[in-house]
């Protein structure tokens, strides 16, 4: 027997929670999506992103909705590095990145 939980969404995020259920659809499509369908998408969902309240409630959708919650991240990281993502993620996440850099400045110049 399968359980369903049912979130009251607040009418100022249906928006919202409309384009977060279609950007988990379409990353779940085992085949190929048209482009420009992803990237309007994830154009309005930006969009809607930047002006919604970032309050309790639009932290626990960022919860239920992952690819939601990394784009959020990525819109953010200039400003907050990656604040959704668990410590040990980041750091190693940056810790990579350096590694990845330092070993491309190492490399003989063509």
């Amino acid at each position: 027997m399968q359980s369903s939980t049912r979130i009251e969404v607040p009418a100022r995020l249906t928006v919202l929670v409309t384009l977060a259920r279609l950007l988990e659809q379409l990353e779940r499509t085992p085949g190929a999506i048209h482009p420009e369908q992803y990237r309007s998408v994830v154009s309005h969902l930006a969009c809607e992103l930047e002006s919604v309240e970032h309050d309790d409630t639009f932290r626990k959708l960022l919860d239920v909705f992952p690819a939601t919650s990394q784009l959020y991240e990525n819109l953010q990281y200039e400003r907050a590095g990656l604040c959704r993502s668990p410590l040990d993620a980041s750091l190693n996440a940056e810790r990579a990145a350096r590694s990845a850099l330092d070993r491309a400045k190492r490399l003989p110049s063509a």
